[in-house]
This record gives C-alpha cells, sequence and structure tokens, in this order.
C-alpha cells in the first residue's frame, strides 16, 4: 500500500518549482499598480519636479566644521551676504560633524566673504573651509551624455536580445527598463531625493541588473516553448507562467543577495558613518532593484504572452485546446444527486460518458425483477 503524498509547504514548492501562479492572467492588475505609482510621480514631477544636485543645476558649496554654529544660524548669515537658494545639511564622520551649505551661482568675491564669515562663526581657520563651485553648463553636459549613453545602451539591447531570442523578447524587456527609470524617478520626485551624478551610475547599475533577471526568465521561456501544443496541452500564456513558476525561486534569491549588502550599505555606509556618496548610491540601487525584480515577474514576461498569443500559430492553438475543452465538458458524465427519505444525500447513477442528462432530470432507481429478489 502505498504511502500518501505530502503535501509541501509554500517554501518547499518555491524551491522546487512546483508552485502554480497565475501571472499572465493577473497581468492587468499589475499594469494597474504600476500605472498609479508612475502616474502620481509625473504628477509630482510637473509641480515639483525634481531635487536636482549641484553638479546638475550649478552652485556653490561650503563645507566647515560645526562647531558651535547651528543649521538655522548658518542659513540666515550666508543668507545675508546676498546668496540665495540657500540649504544647509549636517554630516557626520568619524565622529566629526561637517556643515554642509548650498547655494546656487555666486561670484568669486561674494563666495571667498562668505567662506571667511562661516570660518569666523564656526571657529574653524579658514583652511578649514572647503569651497566647491560648479557652473550650470558642467550639470547640462553630464545630463547630455548620461542620456546618449541610455540611448546607445538600449539599441545594443534590443539588437543582442533580438539576436539571442527574437524581437518581440526584446520589445518587453525595454518596456521593462523604462518602467524601472520611471519608478525610481517618481519616488524621488515624491520623497525629494537628492539626484546626483551617483544617482545617474545607480540607475545604469539598476539596468544592468534588470536585464539579467528578464534573461533568466526569457531563457527557461524559450527553452519551454516547444511545450506549447495540443499534445502537452499548453497555451503560449500557460507556458509562459510555467517558466516563471520554475525560475521563480531563482529571481526571488537574486533579488535578495542584491538587495542586502545594497541595504547594508545604504544603512551603515549613508544613515550610521554618514558617507554621503554612499548613501546617494545606494538610495538609488535599493529603489531599482525593487522595482527591476517587480517588472521582470510581473510586467515584462505577461507583456511577452500578450504579444505572442497574437501570433497565428498560437491563437490556433488556443483555440484548438479550448474548443477540447468544451467537447470534454459536455462528454463528461454528470452525477445526479437526490435526497433519501432520511434526508441523508443518495448518490445516483450517472448517466454514460458522451450522454447528459437533461437538466433537472434525476434518473429513477432501477426496478427488482425476480432474478434480483432470489439472489
Amino acid at each position: 500500500m502505498t504511502e500518501p503524498q505530502v503535501r509541501r509547504s509554500l517554501w518547499g514548492r518555491l524551491y522546487h518549482g512546483e508552485t502554480d501562479y497565475d501571472f499572465v492572467g493577473k497581468f492587468n492588475r499589475w499594469l494597474l499598480i504600476s500605472g498609479v505609482i508612475i502616474a502620481i510621480g509625473v504628477i509630482s514631477l510637473s509641480i515639483r519636479g525634481l531635487n536636482l544636485g549641484i553638479d546638475f543645476e550649478g552652485g556653490v558649496v561650503w563645507d566647515v566644521p560645526q562647531g558651535e554654529l547651528s543649521v538655522a544660524e548658518a542659513q540666515a548669515a550666508v543668507t545675508e551676504l546676498g546668496a540665495k537658494g540657500v540649504s544647509v545639511q549636517t554630516l557626520t564622520a568619524d565622529g566629526k560633524t561637517n556643515l554642509r551649505v548650498e547655494a546656487e551661482a555666486l561670484p568669486l568675491a561674494t563666495a571667498s566673504k562668505v567662506s571667511a564669515s562661516l570660518a569666523d562663526l564656526t571657529g574653524s581657520s579658514p583652511d578649514e573651509v572647503n569651497l566647491t563651485s560648479v557652473g550650470p553648463s558642467w550639470g547640462r553636459e553630464i545630463s547630455s551624455k548620461a542620456l546618449r549613453a541610455l540611448v546607445f545602451f538600449l539599441i545594443a539591447l534590443t539588437l543582442y536580445i533580438t539576436f539571442r531570442f527574437e524581437l518581440k523578447m526584446a520589445i518587453p524587456t525595454i518596456v521593462a527598463l523604462v518602467h524601472d527609470i520611471l519608478i525610481t524617478i517618481s519616488v524621488y520626485s515624491l520623497t525629494g531625493f537628492e539626484v546626483t551624478p551617483a544617482t545617474v551610475v545607480s540607475l545604469l547599475t539598476i539596468l544592468g541588473f534588470s536585464i539579467y533577471d528578464g534573461i533568466v526568465v526569457f531563457d527557461k521561456v524559450d527553452e519551454n516553448t516547444p511545450l506549447v501544443g495540443v499534445t502537452h496541452e499548453l497555451t503560449y500564456s500557460a507556458m509562459v507562467n510555467l517558466s516563471l513558476n520554475q525560475v521563480l525561486m531563482r529571481s526571488l534569491n537574486t533579488s535578495l543577495t542584491a538587495l542586502l549588502p545594497v541595504a547594508s550599505l545604504l544603512i551603515l555606509g549613508g544613515f550610521i558613518l554618514g558617507a554621503t556618496t554612499l548613501e546617494e548610491f545606494a538610495l538609488a540601487l535599493l529603489i531599482g532593484l525593487f522595482a527591476g525584480a517587480y517588472s521582470s515577474i510581473f510586467i515584462a514576461s505577461p507583456l511577452l504572452a500578450v504579444l505572442k498569443e497574437r501570433e497565428g500559430r498560437y491563437r490556433d492553438v488556443r483555440e484548438r485546446l479550448a474548443s477540447r475543452a468544451r467537447a470534454t465538458a459536455i462528454a463528461t458524465p454528470v452525477a445526479a444527486v437526490v435526497q433519501g427519505e432520511g434526508g441523508e444525500v443518495v448518490s445516483a447513477a450517472a448517466p454514460p460518458v458522451g450522454r447528459v442528462s437533461p437538466a433537472g432530470v434525476v434518473p429513477r432507481p432501477r426496478k427488482k425483477t425476480k432474478k434480483d429478489k432470489k439472489s
């Protein structure tokens, strides 16, 4: 006697690729979630814009030991000297606290006066005041080069995926990448996080991760494509669902492995140790990694299924399987249920295969014959 098979836990089924979640069937839900976030981000961009750092907008930055000077006092002192758009932050590193004062572009003479004033107010020597001035043309040049690099990257990516797989796999990949960029930009606009060159570097890193995760899924889809057909009774959408469930654990492991060090970099390097550059880099990475893991599973692959289902051969497979399912439903015997005298439920014999009893008609019990009575 065979022992009953024990059903695995959710974690066990994930590990063995035995889940059967319908990713493609809920594609509209994922689109709605992403669409709402992006729409809110677009509205925020049109109203608030992005908090661009000095490298993009140009301006002047002073770094000085804080001493006894408060943030409010530093901001008031710099504003009195004619600076506009003044913002002050405290940065802590190695047990020392510095003030980082930013303002719009100033003449060199005015910037020098501010440096002398900050040194006097904080009790520091003039050599301890670090002055950095960036012109607006520098920011425009960085933005232009970053945009060109992104365009070339997308073109090269499209050609590679088209050559390796096909064009209809390249399109969802590009859509997923644009999705990740828009989600990241939306979060930056909503939260007011500063956009710096480190943010741009993080975005390019995010794209690389998103592509890797998507290629893993598409490779499995390409491997399972021969399963589509009447023989295996799988439509293209069902095959994509199967592939996603098979590689879901791998995608989760990849995402968690990437997220843990980035979260550590953000918490330890940015918040605890006060390394501002690490914070700017890790923050964009953290947002983008979440978006990339989400888009490769919930956006790119279901979109691929939608595009491929429009092809004639896969549309015919879906229609033939649907016809077979209807025919099977008609031929399947339906058990009639009657109620006994004592109120118990008694199941009567079902009609033979291929014949269906009229709706609402319950087959009558067979009368006993003489042969039955003798026995």
